[in-house]
């Protein structure tokens, strides 16, 4: 990040003050296509599309040094199975089972990817069906499963990626996955966890996308206030069912084909289908950008965990404790995790800006864009919501007193540094 992209980004959220964006401006009902790497910078993503939070489609062309497009794709373009099988053939993988409706989501089950590969060739050659109905290998954490190296490079554009950076320093997570499935899997409505950016390559294969910008999904609640499981279906349309659906603006639909990379905004709903036999390489980020809509989301969370045990808020004890355990369990974070991942990101930020760089010297982290400037920008981020955090009544009731730093003391420190980064 440069100094002029950080007083941008800077002035745009002092103009919000504290206040999520409402509204998304979309330019028309398409998405823009970026054709040329050399001719896009982090700085024209980061103003045109991140800041903004609307989607955007990279060519091909920013994916063509990837060794998974070379080694995991026939001459012809299809998945290469021999290749796949005999480099992680004995990898667990888990695989969902697209024609049955979970909630709003498919069941899971786990098997080895050799056997999820015959299966993917039985079912080409049966046609495109199979009595075990249409299985799609998602969510496989190939870089925390075995070695990554080579398969692809991250992209510049979504390289301040706080979600992974935190997960790596626990080394016990990651949120980097590998999708694979024959032509008709799909993934079923839905917005990315914890509300955060995605960006998805095609290694090989087709996907079509349906997007809803954020607040689009409420109009399309059913009667008893849940979203769909499929906005291709014709119940949506059925004004009893969905009595607001008829508000709703029609979807932003791409066509994404092998190579190119879909960037997805924070917060927005969608619903994608594989229109060839697909492999994917798919990523969930969250950074200064979106940090405060993850924290609102959290708080959402919360209260709506808060509401489904209410009638037992007088009686049991630590009540306020258990809903913080159920939001865990649930959304996977609670607000000492939301704590906890604010704390490392902000730590590691203040150590990049405590080390000088000398004239005529790179800037540390500029070849991926958390250069000093990208830090400052960062520490402003944290503190901002972290102010927010540290004055919300039900992290008031947590016990602060083990946390290292504190609470208080960290945002001190945060504000301190800000002080110092005016110069930079």
């Amino acid at each position: 990040m440069d100094r002029e992209t950080r007083m941008f980004a800077e002035s745009h959220f002092r103009g919000l003050q504290g206040r999520l964006s409402s509204r998304v401006s979309l330019p028309s009902d398409r998405v823009d296509f970026i054709e040329k790497p050399d001719s896009f910078s982090y700085a024209d993503f980061f103003k045109g599309y991140l800041l903004p939070n609307v989607p955007c489609v990279f060519s091909s062309a920013f994916t063509e040094g990837w060794g998974s497009r070379r080694h995991w794709v026939t001459p012809s373009g299809k998945p290469d199975f021999d290749y796949l099988l005999q480099n992680f053939g004995d990898v667990v993988v888990p695989v969902a089972n697209c024609g049955v409706q979970e909630y709003n989501s498919n069941p899971k089950e786990h098997m080895p990817l050799r056997d999820y590969l015959s299966y993917w060739k039985e079912f080409i050659q049966q046609d495109y069906s199979s009595p075990r109905g249409c299985l799609y290998l998602k969510d496989w954490h190939l870089c925390r499963d075995s070695s990554a190296e080579g398969v692809f490079t991250l992209p510049v554009y979504f390289s301040s990626d706080w979600l992974n950076e935190y997960w790596d320093y626990l080394d016990v997570d990651d949120y980097r996955f590998i999708y694979m499935g024959p032509t008709g899997t799909w993934s079923p409505f839905h917005a990315d966890i914890f509300r955060s950016f995605s960006w998805s390559v095609n290694i090989c294969g087709r996907k079509k996308w349906f997007f809803f910008p954020p607040g689009q999904e409420e109009a399309l609640r059913d009667c008893h206030g849940g979203l769909p499981y499929d906005v291709t279906a014709p119940t949506l349309w059925d004004s009893h069912l969905h009595p607001m659906a008829k508000h709703c603006s029609p979807p932003l639909e791409v066509t994404q084909e092998a190579g190119e990379m879909v960037f997805v905004p924070s917060g927005w709903h969608h619903q994608v289908h594989n229109l060839e036999d697909t492999i994917s390489i798919n990523h969930n980020w969250v950074n200064g950008c979106n940090l405060a809509t993850m924290w609102h989301f959290l708080q959402q969370e919360l209260l709506a965990v808060q509401q489904e045990v209410s009638e037992w808020k007088d009686t049991m004890q630590d009540w306020h404790h258990h809903c913080q355990v159920i939001m865990k369990s649930c959304s996977g974070i609670n607000f000492e995790e939301f704590y906890h991942f604010l704390k490392v990101i902000a730590e590691r930020r203040v150590l990049l800006l405590a080390k000088e760089t000398g004239p005529g010297e790179v800037e540390e982290g500029e070849s991926t864009g958390l250069g000093p400037q990208q830090a400052a920008f960062d520490v402003g981020r944290i503190a901002e919501v972290l102010a927010s955090v540290v004055a919300h009544p039900d992290f008031q009731r947590l016990d602060t007193s083990v946390f290292l730093p504190r609470p208080e003391d960290l945002l001190q420190q945060l504000e301190e540094v800000l002080a110092t980064t005016a110069s930079l």
